[in-house]
């Protein structure tokens, strides 16, 4: 076996978004930096996660397009789903842009090591490899080991029958019943996915409401369009067991006192994630961990003076846009920079269903908990005529101000690319903008965008279109 030792400013553990961002900030600032990753260049995120899904649900969206092209006067006499080609896809847009991580560590001179690496001290990691063993000693040090999907203990991955998104997004054949526990961003958008690709879809949600997070009214629309498109939603419901035969799966919920039973040909388990931190040698470093993620402070630092930790690995909000900021954040505070936390109010949440759903700030409910008194604007697609012409008229707009200064406090959207026009409302958080200033910022007609002007026109009692 080859053995060898170096010696770097800066070593990097895990090449997700957090990982490979910050590795590249480091190198812009001058440090002599490494990366090591045991998998795929891009983590969770690119190979499994954020890039892959998306365009599975473009899949999803060219086929409802084709369905309804009679509307926009296009006959499209018969189409059919090559689900293969669907998910080869996929496939090859996440290994694309895994390509382009790798060049960038080229361009940027950063080494990658390749294999499982854990901290044997404070101050070193040994990877190993296959035929390899390499030691590093670093005089900073950033963990980005990112999370898994959590495991049921009753009803633990089989892989066949009981998924995880992984296997969800590289199934051989569409399943003719797919159940899915969990509705939250990665739940919801797989039902959306599995429906329009001709599976029956069943989504399971123990809360109130599918989307849990996002604003009351936000949940409750997207309920109802699921509805139409007949996904069966079941809130205020448990799974209290499954069982498995025949590659079946039979599953045993529980909504308050009624019980009912469904089967499944499939079944994904969404209900969350749980940190990377076993194997990595934490205690052997040192680093303290905190309800089962990494514990930091504002600017990833760790217990330990030259240890961060960014990502998913240190907690909620467990978001690949978060991991990749606060990997910016932990390498300029190492440089001692004039660097700023994050703002967590300005951090954006999408879900990229069909319609998507995108919010940033407070919701009313938490505004109001807050000791807000607050004034809502809320905007109607069916009122856009940018929305009515391009055929997507089913959604709002909901805004959040403090009712006493008229600042901006959320934006709620729900509709055709509300994933793109939450940017706008996340810079006027960041800039604590008001009502006023969005009112009378000129917006390009026509256009979605006009919505969130609209919304404000609308909490000012200034309403033009509605």
């Amino acid at each position: 076996m080859n053995t060898q030792k170096i010696n770097v400013d800066v070593a990097i553990l895990g090449a997700g978004p957090g990982g490979y961002v910050a590795a590249i900030r480091a190198a812009q600032l001058g440090h002599k930096t490494v990366i090591i990753e045991k998998s795929d260049l891009g983590g969770v995120c690119l190979n499994w996660g954020c890039i892959p899904t998306k365009a599975l649900l473009k899949s999803a969206e060219v086929a409802r397009t084709a369905k309804k092209a009679k509307t926009f006067g296009i006959n499209i006499d018969s189409y059919s789903i090559d689900f293969p080609s669907v998910i080869n896809r996929s496939r090859h847009v996440a290994g694309q842009l895994s390509r382009g991580v790798q060049f960038l560590m080229k361009k940027n001179n950063i080494d990658v090591i390749v294999g499982e690496g854990r901290f044997v001290t404070s101050d070193e990691i040994e990877v190993a490899s296959k035929d390899s063993k390499t030691t590093i000693s670093a005089k900073y040090f950033i963990i980005a080991t990112g999370a898994r999907p959590r495991e049921v203990p009753n009803f633990p991955f089989d892989r066949e029958t009981i998924l995880t998104s992984k296997e969800a997004m590289s199934l051989k054949i569409i399943p003719d019943n797919m159940a899915i526990i969990g509705a939250g961003a990665i739940g919801v958008e797989f039902a959306d996915f599995y429906q329009a690709m001709g599976s029956e879809v069943t989504i399971i949600e123990m809360l109130p409401h599918i989307l849990p997070l996002e604003d009351d009214d936000i949940s409750i629309e997207l309920e109802k369009q699921f509805k139409r498109k007949k996904i069966r939603v079941k809130t205020n419901t448990r799974v209290d067991a499954i069982e498995i035969d025949n590659q079946q799966a039979t599953l045993h919920l529980l909504n308050n006192d009624k019980s009912e039973i469904i089967i499944a040909d499939k079944v994904l388990v969404a209900i969350g994630v749980q940190a990377n931190i076993e194997n990595i040698g934490l205690e052997e470093s040192g680093v303290n961990i905190e309800n089962g993620w990494i514990k930091t402070n504002a600017f990833g630092l760790t217990n330990i003076p030259h240890i961060y930790a960014i990502g998913d690995v240190s907690g909620p909000p467990l978001l690949a846009h978060v991991a990749s900021h606060q990997g910016i954040i932990a390498v300029e505070h190492l440089s001692k920079l004039d660097t700023h936390p994050i703002k967590e109010n300005t951090v954006p949440g999408c879900t990229y269903s069909t319609p998507q759903v995108a919010s940033v700030g407070l919701t009313e409910r938490a505004a109001i908990a807050a000791g807000y008194e607050v004034k809502i604007g809320i905007f109607p697609y069916k009122a856009s005529g940018r929305a009515l012409a391009v055929g997507a008229s089913e959604g709002f707009t909901k805004l959040v101000f403090d009712a006493k200064y008229n600042q901006l406090l959320g934006a709620h959207i729900i509709g055709s690319e509300a994933t793109e026009m939450i940017a706008e409302a996340g810079l006027g958080l960041n800039l604590e903008i008001t009502a006023e200033e969005l009112i009378h910022t000129v917006h390009a007609h026509p256009t979605l965008a006009e919505m969130i002007m609209e919304a404000a026109l609308v909490a000012n009692d200034q309403s033009i279109h509605i």
